[in-house]
């Protein structure tokens, strides 16, 4: 127990020993836990498949298992198994602090043993029926993310969040959007189908269905259109030709219409999204999937600091309502794949509220499928706030004012992506999504909302737990849902139990921080070593620029040579690597002109060569479209802990150190 007046966020732990039982170790100090946890489990659900009907006769006799044909079948899968296992040898060492790439580290030993076991009983978590353990789990870990982003979730108050988990951010995003066209696109459809009808009145319509604004309808709020919604079902319920009256709102919705046919109807244009240039590609696919087409995905610029300008989205915005076309959405990413920095989320509420005054309405999406958990450094044990004072008492850097402001305002947000198999460290397969209020299910299950009294809060937790009936999944595993469920109960979901974990990566980025700036001191002479962009999280990217060199294009063929030495050669054993890292590129077009000529100056590179775009993207002529850049994904538990040979990050200061110069050694301009 941690006394009342005790910090929220422990002292730093050098030695790390708080996570040393939570994996399985870089050498596998922990594989006795691991094999005295899964065979006595193992053995456990053996003995529950024997106690279901004891009565039962054997499936497979012992007379079959000593034949030959049974022990060649056994050996065939052992064979199998040993090929598999020898070509996995050449997988990433992701378990390993020499491996600073991508978004992957070692699993939390409690969610791996959870998601090996629990697949042992195969439950399928489309339903109660398929899953009637683990579907509660996920319904469980909803909630518990959804609280985590400061969404309320008591099932009395309104509106109450709800979340489950989906097979990635990808997918995630893609529901997001699905949700968001459904709830945008509601309030036309009822203008249309009962306007002029001798519901008009009773629902707030026009007597004449030629008076319908279908743009003053698709700008509705979500809290208006889900109260019109109500509305609806309570005059309904009242009616005894409900179903005909059900019927004609269906036929007018696009989930029936499909989204040409929709918007002809209401006379209105193609709808849009406005997303920073640093969204993941899922975005234009999830453009494409719902029939939105993806050039209606209007990119907004970004900063110095690679987070979105919120005048260009303010520019768009404004650009929208000139033309009066619909703006569907407005996305913020809280932890961008590329560089890990936190769009400005206070301002894009801040956006949404100046547009609604003037009669535009949108929904806010957060892809926080990296950030998303470290939203557990700001959240207290007793729910409420860290506050920022006592952060930067723990950190030397993290978090900055607009990064501690963009975290405070998730509880705004509409709907948010999650990835716990990112920083949730659990295996890949297992994302998340998270809506503020759960009314959203109404707008796309497959069975209808009066079948359920959503003034009654156990009939509306029946309705989450129709998982199948309101997701894009059908099918989806209940052993994810019992691994997130474990991590969050050895870790719970504040700064006392995951917020350490996460914690710790934010040590790393700060020790990789700190540890450049002195190599490049010593390194000045020869070249310009440096951080193009700031980190805002745990992601850390250099650059590497020779001597008194202005050219872009000339820095981005030394830092592919210097990644060189970081890659890793499938042709080669992993073994010979020191370090195993990654690469991304900071495009020119995406960065305001104000932006790429401060990042140019940062990196003593002629502004002017830096274009949007260049007339060669081999790095051989004078000008570039793009900054080469080395990236680090600080996840690795074991990177700032002091070991016989010294801490990890220290060692790959030194190595990045002498790569660098080795490849200035042989660098020829």
């Amino acid at each position: 127990m941690h006394a009342d007046n005790s910090p929220e966020l422990p002292a730093k732990d050098p030695d790390s020993a708080f996570f040393s039982p939570l994996f399985l170790g870089s050498a596998g100090e922990n594989e006795a836990v691991l094999e005295r946890l899964l065979t006595s489990f193992l053995r456990d659900h053996v003995h529950w498949r024997r106690n279901f009907h004891p009565e039962d006769p054997p499936s497979i006799h012992v007379a079959e298992q000593l034949r030959p044909a049974f022990a060649e079948a056994v050996g065939a899968t052992e064979q199998a198994l040993r090929v598999l296992s020898a070509r996995l040898k050449r997988s990433l060492p992701l378990f390993s602090p020499r491996y600073v790439g991508h978004m992957t580290s070692d699993l939390l030993l409690p969610g791996l043993l959870a998601e090996l076991i629990t697949t042992l009983y195969n439950p399928n978590n489309v339903s109660a029926e398929a899953a009637p353990v683990t579907l509660d789990l996920e319904i469980e870990v909803g909630q518990q993310l959804a609280s985590m982003l400061g969404f309320a979730t008591d099932e009395a108050s309104v509106p109450a969040a709800y979340g489950h988990l989906t097979s990635g951010g990808t997918l995630a995003n893609v529901e997001g959007l699905w949700l968001h066209r459904a709830l945008r696109f509601f309030a036309p459809s009822v203008a249309r189908a009962f306007a002029g009808t001798e519901l008009a009145v009773e629902l707030g319509l026009p007597d004449d269905a030629a008076d319908v604004d279908a743009w003053q309808w698709i700008n509705r709020d979500a809290d208006s259109t889900f109260a019109l919604q109500d509305r609806l079902e309570h005059v309904l319920a009242e009616r005894g030709d409900a179903a005909r009256w059900r019927e004609r709102l269906r036929t007018e919705r696009v989930e029936h219409l499909g989204i040409g046919a929709w918007l002809s109807r209401q006379d209105l244009p193609a709808p849009v999204v406005i997303a920073p240039r640093t969204a993941h590609y899922s975005w234009p696919k999830a453009m494409q999937l719902l029939g939105l087409g993806d050039a209606q995905l209007w990119y907004a610029d970004l900063d110095s600091q690679m987070r979105v300008d919120p005048m260009s989205v303010s520019a768009l915005l404004d650009r929208a309502f000139a033309q009066r076309i619909p703006v569907l959405s407005v996305v913020a990413v809280l932890g961008t794949t590329e560089f890990g920095t936190i769009d400005p989320l206070h301002e894009m509420i801040r956006l949404r509220a100046h547009c609604a005054a003037r009669g535009q309405s949108f929904l806010i999406h957060v892809d926080a499928a990296w950030g998303g958990y470290l939203s557990t450094l700001l959240r207290r044990s007793d729910g409420g706030w860290v506050p920022r004072a006592e952060l930067r008492q723990r950190f030397r850097h993290f978090p900055s004012e607009p990064v501690y402001r963009a975290f405070r305002a998730l509880p705004e947000a509409d709907t948010v992506t999650v990835d716990p198999h990112k920083l949730g460290y659990l295996p890949f397969g297992t994302g998340a999504f998270v809506a503020r209020d759960r009314r959203m299910t109404r707008l796309v299950g497959q069975r209808p909302p009066y079948l359920f009294d959503e003034a009654n809060p156990a009939l509306r937790r029946d309705r989450l737990g129709e998982l199948g009936d309101y997701i894009i999944e059908g099918s989806k595993p209940g052993a994810a849902a019992a691994a997130a469920w474990i991590n969050h109960r050895v870790l719970p979901l504040d700064s006392r139990g995951f917020g350490r974990l996460c914690a710790n990566t934010l040590d790393a980025s700060e020790a990789l921080y700190d540890g450049i700036a002195a190599c490049a001191e010593r390194l000045a002479p020869r070249c310009r070593l440096l951080l193009p962009v700031e980190p805002d999280t745990n992601l850390v990217c250099l650059v590497v620029n020779p001597g008194d060199n202005r050219s872009p294009a000339l820095m981005n063929r030394l830092m592919r040579s210097l990644f060189g030495r970081f890659a890793n050669d499938a042709k080669s054993p992993v073994q010979l690597r020191e370090f195993i890292g990654s690469h991304t590129s900071l495009l020119r077009r995406n960065l305001t002109p104000a932006a790429a000529q401060l990042v140019a100056e940062r990196c003593g590179i002629d502004a002017s060569l830096f274009v949007a775009e260049a007339s060669a993207r081999n790095d051989s002529g004078g000008t570039a479209d793009h900054l080469f850049l080395l990236r680090h994904t600080l996840m690795n538990p074991w990177l700032t802990r002091d070991l016989e040979g010294g801490r990890f990050i220290d060692r790959y200061l030194d190595y990045l150190e002498a790569s660098i110069l080795a490849t200035l050694e042989g660098f020829v301009t």
